[in-house]
């Protein structure tokens, strides 16, 4: 399905962040994803550790490359950074810096003040980045991780964020203040379409929206048949051949 584009704003109070149901079958097979690379061995990532502006620490995986930007990857609630392991690794493998991590109460990551402001950890996650050198960075989330990652674009300084990706992110109160470029990303019958599109149609330009076809929502996309698709489109926006 080619993408489309939407106009028009509207006003919606806030939602929390909430996981929807997935087949188990799903969730076995992405389990089975992660296992694999982590055995093969390749595109070994550094743990990496960093202060939260509210006093807390995020722990996570740095995958290392050659190129001049990098990408922050910002999991669903049901997963961990090592869930990003197979996308992180086939990224850099194409040239982007990764960063995947672990958001306050997962692993060994920790709450600053506000244990909910998981925006912070994104926003620190990015500065982390800039701190060494990179000038460019972009945020790809999803499902919890996509209104973390929302949330920290329409609070990040401007630069700080260079694209965003939101992999059926539950909705924020504010996606009208969101800076693109800005990827909306979804399947066509997943519970929280309806949502995503919302949130889609209320953002500003430049933006995209991509329908997948099927059910499965967030991250248990890339253990499905829809994964290559995903991941390829995930590239180019990074890479800026999608705008």
């Amino acid at each position: 399905m080619p993408f489309s584009i939407s106009f028009g704003q509207a006003t919606a109070p806030r939602a929390a962040f909430r996981v929807c149901a997935v087949p188990l079958a799903t969730v076995l097979l992405t389990a089975i994803l992660v296992a694999v690379v982590a055995c093969g061995g390749a595109s070994p990532s550094q743990q990496v550790s960093f202060p939260t502006a509210d006093g807390g620490t995020v722990v996570a995986d740095f995958y290392a490359a050659n190129g001049p930007d990098a990408v922050v990857l910002a999991h669903g609630a049901a997963f961990d950074k090592a869930s990003w392991a197979p996308l992180a690794t086939w990224l850099a493998a194409r040239g982007h810096q990764v960063l995947a991590i672990d958001f306050r109460g997962y692993g060994r990551s920790t709450a600053g003040r506000d244990p909910q402001a998981l925006f912070q950890d994104v926003h620190a996650a990015v500065r982390y980045l800039h701190s060494h050198g990179v000038t460019r960075v972009a945020v790809l989330g999803a499902s919890m991780g996509g209104g973390a990652a929302a949330e920290a674009a329409v609070r990040a300084a401007p630069g700080e964020i260079d694209r965003v990706i939101l992999l059926s992110p539950v909705p924020i109160a504010d996606p009208e203040h969101l800076r693109g470029p800005v990827l909306f990303i979804a399947s066509e019958q997943e519970p929280m379409v309806a949502e995503v599109t919302e949130q889609y149609r209320r953002a500003p330009e430049p933006k995209r929206l991509m329908l997948l076809p099927g059910t499965t929502h967030a991250q248990h996309i890339f253990a499905t048949e829809q994964a290559e698709r995903l991941k390829t489109t995930i590239a180019q926006f990074l890479e800026g051949r999608v705008k």
